[in-house]
């Protein structure tokens, strides 16, 4: 089975598991995640841009701040849930009858209810509450979200620092009341591939509803915890537009669709318009006020750029020898750095033809010569795209006029430049 549609196979690809969700998903993209960024500051008309780039993206779902939060909190949700997106929209609350009959006025499609399991939530938040008077609490909550035709998620918060019979216990008596979805938080991100997996495969087998999974980056596994997730049994991924939150923030939606494409590739494709994540992303970055990291995947400046001579030789023969994703596949393009010590004759040769110069006219002891002086130069400073093309056009002028380059290079250059 083909991963990315590069080549005929695949020899690392495991044995389909009929538990796993990897090609059978939705997104929930946590646009009150978000709003938990330090520097987030979302006006009205930002919530209902971001909210539409989202909808038209794909996203299945999107998440809005408790309207409980502050009146303006609760005039934004029933703004965007006035807008008619595709999407459907939920709101973020805690488990109290208040929060759910406040949200549900404010014409959501669903509630994600959340109340705190661990022993660190239920002693230092919870007042010293009990698994007992909590479970007794998120059912009465969720019987009043279903009475209200709402779509109702239950999550424990803390989820992977709460005992397991605790944990099984309360996802059980929620599942046998109707409840939508469950969710699983790793609210601390401190969880691990492993356990991720161990969990979500114990609690597919506790309960029959769908299952929905939060991972904070605090340790650098939100991806890799909701791609885990998802092979276990999860159907639902919380994300956030360059994984921003509290904190260290949230599993990025961008990095999960890289992570997705080698496996769900045309999945991937016939859900959500990919050629529009970089604008997605490059206005959220300018609302908060922050670039979008170099080794961002996909987007950054670096995701799809060569530099090692070996790896531009064989990236101009087929890009599939070192790209696990396709550039246009996102509406980008790959870039051959040439301009260092480090350049090889084929992307010199790859220049001469961008340039307009016909490579093929070029004897090929031209190429390796030119090639020679770029990287000779390179050694001594840091060459601009400039000089590299001045002194390409240079090899090429002496080429038409028949001279011999021995001698010559140095006058070239300083009349080319």
């Amino acid at each position: 089975m083909s991963i990315t549609g590069n080549s005929t196979s695949n020899p690392y690809s495991s044995v389909s598991d009929l538990l796993s969700n990897v090609r059978n998903f939705k997104i929930i993209e946590s646009l009150r995640e978000g709003e938990q960024f330090a520097n987030a500051y979302f006006s009205t008309e930002t919530k209902i841009k971001i909210a539409t780039m989202l909808s038209e993206f794909g996203c299945d779902y999107i998440e809005l701040t408790n309207p409980a939060a502050s009146p303006q909190s609760r005039d934004d949700c029933e703004a965007i849930c006035k807008l008619g997106l595709k999407a459907k929209i939920l709101t973020h609350t805690r488990c109290t009858l208040e929060d759910a009959k406040l949200a549900c006025d404010c014409g959501v499609d669903g509630v994600d209810v959340v109340i705190g399991t661990s022993q660190f939530l239920r002693e230092h938040s919870l007042g010293g509450k009990d698994m007992v008077a909590i479970t007794k609490q998120a059912i009465e909550v969720i019987e009043y979200i279903k009475s209200r035709g709402c779509e109702v998620r239950f999550s424990s918060e803390d989820s992977f620092r709460s005992d397991l019979v605790d944990l099984l216990s309360i996802y059980r008596a929620v599942n046998n009341v109707g409840v939508g979805r469950v969710g699983v938080a790793d609210t601390v991100g401190c969880a691990s591939p492993r356990q991720v997996y161990d969990l979500v495969r114990t609690l597919r087998g506790c309960v029959s509803t769908d299952i929905e999974v939060h991972f904070h980056d605090d340790t650098g596994c939100a991806v890799a915890n909701s791609f885990t997730a998802l092979e276990a049994g999860a159907t639902h991924v919380d994300t956030s537009v360059l994984g921003i939150g509290e904190r260290n923030g949230i599993c990025p939606l961008g990095a999960l669709m890289a992570r997705m494409m080698p496996t769900s590739r045309d999945y991937i494709l016939s859900k959500y318009k990919l050629h529009q994540l970089k604008a997605i992303e490059d206005f959220v970055a300018e609302c908060v006020e922050i670039n979008v990291p170099f080794n961002n995947p996909i987007t950054g400046f670096c995701a799809f750029t060569h530099k090692a001579g070996i790896h531009a030789k064989a990236i101009l023969n087929s890009p599939s020898t070192y790209e696990i994703l396709k550039p246009e596949d996102f509406g980008l393009s790959r870039y051959v750095h040439f301009t260092s010590r480090l350049t090889g004759w084929n992307a010199i040769k790859s220049r001469v033809d961008q340039l307009g110069l016909d490579a093929n006219s070029w004897p090929k002891e031209k190429i390796v010569e030119v090639t020679a002086r770029i990287k000779q130069m390179a050694d001594l400073k840091a060459m601009t795209l400039d000089e590299t093309d001045a002194l390409i056009r240079s090899f090429h002028l002496d080429l038409q006029n028949g001279h011999s380059q021995n001698g010559q290079n140095g006058e070239s250059v300083e009349k080319a430049t």
